[in-house]
């Protein structure tokens, strides 16, 4: 794994899930990580996990922060960066997401989803680039694998990230020449709390996904983590404005099927007068 040692970092929604697995694998590259979070005690006990997990209590900081107001991301953006008040490693993971019939959904739904992740997103990367100009320094959104596919019943979902993807494209082409990369990674289905009713309730959307990658199994937190890192360092040093796949090969097929998971929660009447049948996915 590469060293990050002396290297100051900060990841929004670093508290649980993905957040947490990349914060980890930054503490073990050696860097000085900060967690941001809407919620005080998810971000204390991750503090305390990592603690007792044998980190040095002044390499982790936590920032309650909501990542759609921009001097809340200002502020965690200065607890997280070093004495001089630079930073040098900012990962925008913060996010939410929805699912459901287009003619179903509300407006105030994808006004929502957008809110987080792409101007929570737009808060993260431009606060932290303004702490990078004199030194440079590593942008890393976490963006999805539905930017890329889109797919059936996630509109506001795959429109947010493929917002994402494009918002760092074109901060990265202008922000190069202060010497800061950015760059989005597109996680497939990752085990987390996010995805716990997923794995619990939902074995047939799993399956799915899994016939749908590669490499056939689903992905870990800190897998993501360590694309993270790579991202972060040195050894990453000619990539920006780049949307890498960590995904298990998924985005070599097609979007994951959440037809059945749709009906069951909305039934097959109301399905079949909101959704025309004849060609999913499967057909």
């Amino acid at each position: 794994m590469a060293e990050l040692v002396g290297k100051h970092a900060l990841v929004t929604g670093g508290g649980t899930g993905i957040g947490l697995g990349i914060a980890r694998q930054l503490l073990k590259a050696g860097a000085t990580v900060t967690i941001a979070g809407r919620r005080e005690d998810v971000l204390l006990d991750a503090k305390k996990q990592f603690e007792d997990g044998g980190a040095n209590p002044r390499s982790i900081k936590v920032s309650v922060c909501d990542v759609t107001s921009p001097d809340q991301v200002l502020a965690a953006v200065e607890e997280a960066s070093n004495g001089d008040g630079s930073i040098d490693i900012s990962v925008a993971n913060a996010g939410i997401g929805a699912g459901g019939p287009f003619l179903t959904m509300e407006a105030e739904t994808l006004r929502s989803v957008l809110e987080v992740n792409v101007v929570g997103a737009f808060n993260t990367i431009q606060k932290s680039a303004e702490r990078m100009r004199e030194q440079g320094g590593s942008i890393i959104a976490i963006s999805s694998i539905a930017g890329a596919l889109g797919g059936r019943f996630r509109a506001a979902y795959s429109a947010s990230k493929a917002g994402l993807d494009m918002l760092v494209k074109s901060a990265a082409d202008e922000l190069g020449g202060f010497g800061i990369r950015i760059n989005s990674i597109r996680p497939g289905i990752v085990r987390s709390e996010a995805t716990a009713a997923m794995f619990d309730h939902m074995p047939h959307l799993i399956d799915d996904y899994r016939r749908n990658m590669a490499l056939g199994r689903v992905g870990e937190p800190e897998e993501v983590g360590d694309a993270v890192v790579w991202l972060a360092s040195d050894a990453s040093g000619w990539v920006t404005g780049q949307n890498i796949a960590v995904d298990g090969g998924h985005t070599l097929r097609r979007a994951p099927d959440f037809e059945p998971a749709i009906k069951a929660r909305i039934g097959d009447e109301a399905f079949s007068e909101i959704v025309k049948p004849g060609f999913g996915p499967n057909d």
